[in-house]
């Protein structure tokens, strides 16, 4: 038995505690979670320090850091998502549909707990808690394997995770933490079948691409997010500017953040130089098209077909003039990663047209790309967003950690 499946062998140990208790226990044991995340404090910074300063050391971009980064605010942010989760309604048990059949029998469709769950991730040292915390309220086991860069961060949010679900009268293999980061490992997870019932990968193009490759564990893949922005000839221009503004550097690293502006040739010279004053407070390098060099200069860097593919999640845009909303939906429709799109508009029909053939998880009409997240929908913390279609799509909450069960009762019917 390797490394995995004794993870998994202790996980299934525990699932079937989890998946039949009352909501009241598990919401006591996500407070436990927030105040002993809360009380602990000096202790996950600490050791947040150490990853932070490897990750300075081994040339971490500064957004990345950002992804990496804790402090009290955040803590405190992440505690109050737990709690948070103690006021959503529990999904398990939940009853889905029925019927009755002819002959007399009664199906019911239920919700149930998934039962294992994997997460490969990387340095995202709050997706440990959020997930945790998302799965514990599910019903579910979970299995973390974060990345190198946050693992000592993460090793300290577990260990006070485990102490807390015990305090709360669970076993505190509801919750693991892999302790081997390599790729071996990590390939391990992909492959146990029998252990692990879902997989979910979240983090870059990269490590998404090679757990759906490589996983015969089920999947549900989370997306990158090359999110696009249309300013549409109507659109106003001081809502257009601070939407990209706020959709590109409010927080670059992240899968909801712009990568792309596409503008209407109508309103390119008015609004790429608004666009480009706002986004120099922030020194965002712009790659455009002839079009947008022509309008703003030698500052822009030629845009390639690369770039227009690309998820920067740093202070980088691809910029396009296009000849209307057709040519957005069709740029969009080819670059995109299936994420968030968004028009800025006032002319209803290009709003709906947008909104009807842009097929991505979340399609904006005159706000942020931003909002597309699990707090923000009112799902409470979330296990990722999903640009899937089976069986789950968008921010995944807790209602996307769990199955269907059918409850057939009869009185003797046989076939």
């Amino acid at each position: 038995m390797n490394y995995i499946e004794q993870l998994g062998v202790n996980a299934k140990t525990a699932k079937g505690e989890i998946a039949t208790c009352s909501t009241a226990k598990k919401n006591n044991a996500l407070m436990e979670i927030a105040k002993q995340l809360r009380e602990c404090c000096g202790e996950i910074l600490e050791a947040n320090a150490i990853d932070l300063n490897n990750a300075k050391n081994a040339g971490m971009s500064v957004s990345m850091q950002d992804r990496l980064a804790l402090d009290e605010k955040r803590i405190n942010a992440i505690a109050n998502a737990c709690e948070n989760l103690t006021k959503l309604q529990d999904p398990v048990g939940e009853i889905d549909g029925g019927s009755v059949r002819p002959n007399g029998m009664k199906i019911t469709r239920v919700r149930v707990p998934m039962g294992v769950i994997g997460i490969i991730y990387e340095a995202r040292p709050n997706v440990t808690v959020d997930a945790a915390a998302l799965c514990l309220k599910s019903g579910n086991a979970v299995i973390l394997r974060g990345g190198k860069e946050a693992f000592n961060s993460n090793k300290k949010l577990v260990e006070i995770m485990r102490k807390a679900v015990g305090n709360a009268g669970f076993n505190a293999d509801i919750i693991q933490l892999v302790g081997d980061t390599s790729r071996e490992v990590a390939t391990m997870m992909m492959k146990a079948n029998g252990y692990i019932d879902v997989l979910i990968p979240r983090g870059g193009a990269g490590l998404i691409r090679s757990v759906v490759e490589n996983a015969t564990v089920p999947v549900i893949e989370t997306g990158t997010g090359n999110c696009h922005i249309f300013i549409d000839e109507t659109a106003d221009m001081d809502m257009a500017v601070s939407i990209t503004d706020n959709g590109k550097t409010q927080r670059p690293s992240v899968c909801n953040a712009l990568e792309s502006c596409l503008v209407h040739k109508n309103v390119a010279e008015k609004f790429l130089p608004l666009m480009k004053a706002k986004l120099d407070e922030h020194n965002v390098e712009i790659r455009g098209c002839e079009d947008t060099a022509r309008i703003l200069g030698d500052c822009v860097v030629p845009v390639t077909d690369d770039d227009f593919n690309t998820e920067f999640l740093d202070y980088i845009i691809s910029v396009k003039v296009v000849e209307d909303v057709d040519e957005a939906i069709s740029h969009i429709q080819k670059y995109s990663t299936g994420h968030s799109e968004c028009i800025i508009t006032k002319n209803l029909e290009n709003a709906e047209k947008f909104q009807s053939m842009i097929d991505s998880a979340a399609v904006y009409v005159n706000c942020s790309t931003r909002f597309t997240d699990g707090e923000e929908f009112g799902l409470g913390a979330e296990i990722g967003i999903s640009t899937q279609k089976l069986h789950a799509r968008g921010p995944m909450g807790l209602r996307e950690l769990t199955t269907i069960k059918f409850l057939i009762n009869g009185n003797g019917q046989i076939r």
